[in-house]
């Protein structure tokens, strides 16, 4: 028996495969009598050691032994009475067994998840966890200052956040929802328009004070500038001067490949950064940070997306979280009061 074979050319050897497969194992009569012995978590654990790749990271999801992930796997395998996973040294890959039962699984978990969502709309009760990939900015300065109303909103909600600006895989890293400010979205997903971003030059009070306000952007090079060292499109400072455009390349004097760190830079005074808008704007609410050259920069604002996977937006946890952030993100929703 070969392995799964992949690629869009080899979707019809899967298919007459996974039919082969079912015809062989519905000659056996354990193979039936078995299945009656899965629990949900069984399929659901299955579905994620076929996405995550390894055992390890299953076990570190749920916080358990990688030894206890490995007894449930290699019951599951027996009370099919098949290998469904080929383990070596390079990793793990499906069977065209394996392959069979994870279309199957996922069908059933999926159908579970939508019928946990159809008890929720009649009682009326969101509940649930909820995993979320966001960048660090946009979870700092926007989600974190939003869950004290979500929570409120739905109390019987559970969030999880992924936070980094490098994009997640969703299916591999089991995410619900992901925030991303990507106009290139493949056509797989489901995305939700929820807020727009854009970019403009700030700085401290203290540091301008110190240092001087530049009023126009050829006096830029006079002044200490934060820039990005992982993203160079990221330091191409776009403006607009008696309506010509035009984008400067800044050359930092202080440079990081985190964009949480460099706001924690301009906030220490030590120059001029650029950042997004949402992360910046109640900064200067609270008066610690100035915009500067605001009437030059253009903020090329882009869409924010919450984005889902198949059908999952449906669900209504999901929908909830979406339908709350949108809210938060166009202000209609009033702040949480610091304890």
């Amino acid at each position: 028996m070969d392995w799964l074979t992949v690629g869009s050319r080899a979707r019809l050897r899967n298919r007459v495969r996974r039919k082969w497969v079912l015809h062989h194992t519905q000659r056996h009569r354990r193979y039936h009598g078995g299945m009656k012995n899965l629990a949900f978590d069984d399929l659901h654990l299955f579905v994620r050691v076929a996405a995550l790749g390894t055992l390890s990271a299953v076990a570190r999801e749920r916080d358990v032994p990688v030894s206890q992930v490995s007894r449930t796997l290699s019951r599951i395998e027996k009370t099919c009475a098949t290998r469904l996973i080929h383990r070596s040294t390079h990793g793990l890959a499906l069977t065209a067994e394996g392959a069979t039962f994870l279309d199957y699984c996922q069908r059933v978990v999926g159908t579970l998840d939508e019928l946990e969502g159809e008890f929720a709309t009649k009682t009326r009760e969101v509940s649930g966890l909820v995993r979320v990939a966001v960048s660090t900015v946009i979870a700092q300065y926007q989600l974190l200052p939003s869950l004290p109303g979500l929570s409120a909103r739905h109390p019987l909600l559970r969030i999880e956040l992924e936070v980094g600006d490098r994009l997640a895989d969703m299916a591999r890293d089991g995410i619900d929802i992901a925030i991303r400010t990507s106009t290139n979205l493949p056509e797989t997903v489901i995305a939700r328009h929820i807020g727009t971003l854009g970019r403009a030059l700030y700085a401290t009070p203290h540091y301008l004070a110190e240092a001087g306000t530049p009023s126009h952007p050829d006096e830029l090079h006079r002044h200490r500038l934060i820039t990005n060292s992982a993203v160079a499109s990221l330091n191409h400072w776009p403006f607009v001067v008696n309506d010509t455009h035009f984008v400067m390349v800044a050359d930092g004097h202080w440079r990081s490949n985190d964009t949480n760190v460099i706001a924690s830079m301009v906030l220490q005074g030590l120059g001029i950064g650029r950042l997004s808008t949402i992360a910046a704007e109640p900064l200067v609410q609270q008066k610690r940070l100035v915009p500067v050259l605001s009437a030059f920069v253009d903020p090329q604002p882009v869409p924010i997306y919450a984005v889902t996977a198949g059908a999952r937006h449906r669900l209504p946890k999901i929908r909830a979280c979406i339908d709350y952030w949108a809210e938060w993100l166009a202000g209609k929703l009033p702040a949480a009061t610091p304890p």
